[in-house]
């Protein structure tokens, strides 16, 4: 059986020393946990993947825990359900306590729900849905003004001017004519205890919105606070009660950092984020003239790789600073660089995800197998990845070998991915201003929500109603595995990067693809090989460009390179490809 060419990470490492880089607690991993409290849409998709798709097996988790991050979301929907059917129930207990006088507050705020709703969440809604939006809006908060007025003047008011007065003052609305008209008249038998219900219920469900939201902010400044998320074992959401939890916690933390990477085949790369210019070349494997007679030497995929590990791992090492304390000083995220063999698996054929070989037996099983066999379903990929900005920016690149008939190939697949969501980044300082804002500020925001309260407690509920009978109907737990659909990294990432996270994802990637092209060239004049194709092949400039030559001439990955071949010389000045 084939040893590995990758040794066994430094025991030197941050993450061996520093609990803060574990992938537990990673800051990826809280401003993901503090998503779950402020973005309802990320909470249920997380959900949705990992806890009611029981078969799904849990994408690779590069710099985070998708574990945790399922814990709070479990938590944050259980704190937000139990508000919501306490304002719900609030709404409709005010009914029959009030004789239906509530009805006055209920249908405005349905308006302004509904505007919410035809206005949508994006910022480039169309023109019809703004203006139908703008209507909507501004005729709900006329008619909760004209039935303010109305509630306040029954329960101050004079009973023998109460028609002339509702009359002159209500003349021109349409919709409240009947309930003024019979308010008027005393047709509506509801005394001041009723009237002062009406008036007491929205201050009710402000408080009620406001003790949630202060609930959230509490989490987010307590638990998920940078002092205390590291201590893991102290999180609630970790203690939650629940053998499906339990069970599926279990699994997640076995497969999100396992080697052995079980995927789906629309998707094999679910987890690592984005494409960045993935390549492939090939070229034959010619022996050497100045050889003396001499055969080259057999030349497999383990020797190739072995060849770029080493060089790669020196990017670990700073440069020489003059002194031990200066170069000990370096804090560049290349030397917290992570090279490991991972094994991509078809879930295909499993019987269930239990079945999954994840024993350090079984990986070295596949392992050793698929490292020669060149297979389309089980590869074997060589993954190099570097976490910056506390895990928000994580450059993964995958490299495979193969030599087949005479030939070697190489190919690689950067991938990136990007900072979490502003919104989740700006957790603390949301958090913050709700707690040290002033009464009167707190008050006002939560009035605000409340004409819309009664209609999200609806959709909470039933959203969560909706992932319940999935869990109990689907039959989701006796399906045969799937692989990933969806990484919980990836739902909470941005599109775009900062120009400083993008600058060093460039260095990143063009310091490991020079070290692999290295290796390679090394690998082959070692064996006997001609190395000038391979040389021509991959060309690195001043700039850092790559070309990469095909069957139609040649790409080039960069801006401002000169591509040179035997027979001519092109100079590009603009776009990407030339």
């Amino acid at each position: 059986m084939a040893q590995s060419f990758v040794p066994h990470q430094p025991g030197g490492s941050p993450s061996a020393t520093d609990p803060r880089r574990l992938p537990a607690a990673s800051e990826a991993t809280r401003l993901l946990c503090a998503g779950t409290y402020l973005d309802d849409g990320f909470r249920d998709a997380v959900i949705d993947q990992l806890y009611v798709h029981e078969e799904r097996f849990a994408a690779p988790s590069l710099g985070h825990d998708a574990s945790r991050v399922l814990a709070h979301a479990l938590r944050a929907r259980r704190i937000e359900l139990a508000w919501a059917a306490g304002i719900l129930a609030l709404w409709i207990v005010a009914i029959p306590l009030t004789k239906g006088m509530v009805a006055l507050l209920i249908t405005p705020f349905l308006l302004l729900g509904v505007a919410r709703w035809v206005r949508g969440r994006s910022a480039t809604a169309p023109v019809y849905r703004i203006v139908v939006a703008f209507l909507l809006r501004w005729y709900g908060r006329l008619m909760a003004l004209q039935s303010a007025l109305l509630l306040f003047y029954l329960a101050f008011g004079d009973d023998e001017s109460d028609g002339e007065f509702l009359g002159d003052l209500f003349e021109s609305t349409g919709f409240l004519d009947l309930a003024v008209g019979l308010a008027a008249q005393g047709m509506w038998d509801v005394g001041a205890l009723e009237v002062w219900i009406t008036i007491a219920v929205p201050f009710l469900v402000a408080w009620a919105v406001a003790t949630q939201r202060g609930q959230f902010a509490r989490a987010l400044t307590q638990e998920l606070s940078r002092e205390r998320f590291p201590d893991q074992r102290s999180d609630p959401a970790e203690l939650a009660e629940g053998a499906r939890f339990r069970r599926l916690r279990d699994r997640i933390r076995v497969e999100q950092h396992a080697r052995l990477i079980m995927y789906d085949a629309d998707v094999p790369f679910c987890g690592a984020g984005s494409p960045h210019e993935p390549w492939s070349l090939s070229v034959e494997l010619r022996p050497r003239k100045n050889l003396d007679g001499k055969a080259p030497e057999p030349l497999d995929n383990s020797a190739i790789l072995r060849r770029v590990v080493p060089l790669l791992e020196a990017l670990r090492v700073p440069s020489p600073h003059g002194s031990p304390q200066l170069q000990a000083a370096v804090r560049d995220r290349l030397r917290e660089l992570e090279i490991d063999e991972v094994v991509f698996l078809p879930v295909d054929g499993l019987p269930a995800r239990t079945a999954a070989p994840y024993t350090p037996e079984g990986f070295e099983a596949h392992r050793s197998r698929a490292i020669e066999e060149g297979g389309e379903t089980r590869r074997h990929f060589l993954r190099i990845r570097v976490g910056g900005w506390g895990e928000e920016i994580v450059t993964t690149v995958f490299v495979r070998v193969h030599t087949q008939g005479g030939m070697l190939m190489l190919e690689v697949a950067p991938h990136v991915l990007r900072p979490v969501k502003r919104l989740y980044r700006d957790a603390d300082r949301i958090a913050h201003r709700y707690r040290h804002n002033h009464h009167f500020g707190k008050a006002v925001w939560a009035l605000g929500q409340t004409p819309r309260s009664a209609g999200q407690a609806v959709v909470t509920l039933w959203r969560a109603l909706g992932q319940l009978w999935r869990v109990l109907t689907a039959g989701h737990a006796g399906a045969l595995p799937e692989g990933p659909w969806v990484s919980v990294r990836e739902l909470g990432s941005e599109d775009e990067a900062s120009l400083f996270q993008e600058m060093d994802v460039s260095r990143y990637l063009k310091s490991v693809q020079d070290r692999v092209a290295n290796g390679v060239t090394i690998a082959l004049r070692e064996a006997g090989y001609e190395t000038a194709e391979f040389e021509q092949k991959i060309v690195h400039v001043a700039e850092g460009g790559t070309f990469i030559e095909n069957t139609k001439g040649n790409v080039t990955v960069g801006h401002h390179n000169t591509v040179t071949s035997k027979t001519f010389t092109t100079s590009t000045t603009g776009g990407d490809r030339g």
